[in-house]
């Protein structure tokens, strides 16, 4: 079946039309969604810094945890996003109604064998990611965020699903539902319930609750989705799984070699400086996930619509959506560098403005206007790494990521932060450093991937 007969569907036509229209089109519900969301996660880093300095490192110590969980989900949902967005490129709506029901199956499996592992043995983990002092408010933390993990794994699987036929609006309502809870429960749960640090996890933990309810009924009940879900789908089609698998595992395993560089990095802070270098760290970081929102909003974008033009072979529109996204992406980063640099001071009040956190506001303003100098640097590696997971490149993304991580700013962190004893300012520089050189990198391996695919066709 040709793609131009398939039934209408708005996303679906979006996703198949003029690319420019589509980055847009698509991309701003996901940055809405995801800006309300960092709203959130920049909130509950403010009310955990009320309690203190190590209740903020304790959120620290369980991050890059939750960052691979989170890498798994967003990892599993781009491989779930390709192969739904190249089989609705191709006309093969069937094919994209199993790849859909084969990612919710997958997950399902994942989370029943991690979950236990992460509740019942979080205080050893918590003493492996070098807490100390702070171990058993970080356990407590993470048993209880980490409770929640099947349903944040099985959020991130409908985002996925949203986004490959162009509902990204669905993707913006949940993501945006999600946020507003758990702004309402934070500071209710934290103080006057006097749950402290665990009260922030807990409102985690129930506004995953309610966003997934809210999603399986528009999947299972109001059915208005492109993608029609069968139960009796979710039994494993190898091909189908393999496809998916190719590019979801590579994709997470993005996200666990950057919470190994995360650990790095607080190992390496807590040596040389100490835990409220972490604190720092943590905090710096949540405003830098936060203004890079809307170059990760475009390359989600990115992910469905390459996977669009490559199953329908149009492979000189691949060259135009890398273009025009990167000219979008070049821009922004640029704002966004002049912005931190000149707001830093005043978003280093935001952290500190208790008397116990109130001596960290130089340090996290040092980190600020170091660190936004890699932000011109992002949209090639983010935006190269998109494209080849929409073109079910999976490994080719992943091994982009190592280098990126495992060799550049692995590299840089340890030659600055350590070798010439540089301590924290080294390692922030190095953060730059290695993320300038893999962005670099993967600009150039894409740009002759797409002119390869061009030149044989």
């Amino acid at each position: 079946m040709n793609p131009t007969d398939q039934p209408s569907h708005r996303g679906v036509s979006i996703l198949t039309g003029d690319p420019k229209k589509a980055i847009i089109a698509l991309s701003i519900p996901v940055i809405i969604a995801m800006l309300l969301q960092s709203i959130y996660n920049l909130v509950d880093a403010i009310w955990v810094a009320g309690l203190g300095g190590d209740a903020l490192a304790a959120v620290g110590f369980v991050t890059p945890l939750f960052l691979i969980l989170v890498g798994l989900g967003n990892g599993l949902g781009a491989g779930v996003s390709s192969a739904i967005s190249r089989r609705i490129g191709s006309g093969d709506r069937k094919g994209a109604d199993q790849a859909a029901m084969q990612g919710i199956g997958l997950i399902l499996i994942i989370s029943a064998a991690i979950t236990p592992i992460l509740v019942f043995f979080a205080e050893p983990m918590a003493l492996l990611l070098g807490a100390g002092d702070a171990t058993p408010l970080t356990a407590e933390y993470a048993r209880i965020v980490f409770t929640g993990t099947p349903l944040l794994l099985f959020a991130s699987i409908s985002y996925a699903i949203f986004n490959a036929e162009g509902s990204t609006k669905k993707t913006m309502y949940a993501m945006g539902a999600s946020a507003l809870i758990n702004c309402i429960l934070d500071p209710i749960l934290i103080y006057p319930m006097g749950l402290g640090v665990a009260g922030a996890a807990w409102a985690t933990l129930i506004s995953i609750v309610i966003v997934s309810a809210l999603i399986l009924y528009w999947l299972f009940v109001e059915r208005s989705t492109y993608v029609t879900l069968n139960v009796s789908e979710i039994r494993p089609r190898r091909e189908i799984s393999s496809d998916i698998i190719k590019v979801g595992i590579p994709g997470s395993l993005q996200f666990v070699m950057m919470s190994g560089v995360a650990i790095l990095i607080n190992a390496i802070l807590v040596t040389t400086t100490g835990t409220d270098a972490v604190a720092i760290y943590t905090a710096g970081w949540r405003v830098v996930l936060f203004a890079i929102i809307p170059l990760i909003g475009i390359s989600i974008a990115m992910i469905s619509i390459a996977g669009a033009s490559y199953g329908a072979r149009d492979y000189s529109k691949l060259r135009s959506v890398h273009g025009i996204a990167l000219r979008y992406g070049v821009l922004i980063s640029l704002t966004l560098t002049a912005a931190t640099w000149l707001l830093a001071p005043y978003l280093a009040v935001i952290f500190t403005y208790s008397a116990e956190s109130a001596h960290m506001a130089p340090g996290i303003t040092a980190f600020l206007r170091t660190i936004c100098w890699f932000f011109p640097f992002v949209p090639a590696g983010m935006f190269s790494s998109a494209i080849f997971q929409g073109t079910g490149r999976g490994l080719s993304a992943l091994i982009l990521e190592f280098f990126r991580n495992i060799v550049f700013i692995t590299l840089f962190i340890l030659l600055l932060g350590i070798s010439l004893s540089y301590g924290e300012i080294g390692v922030w520089w190095g953060v730059v450093a290695g993320n300038t050189c893999g962005g670099l990198f993967a600009l150039f391996w894409a740009h002759r991937y797409i002119s390869g695919l061009i030149r044989y066709q």
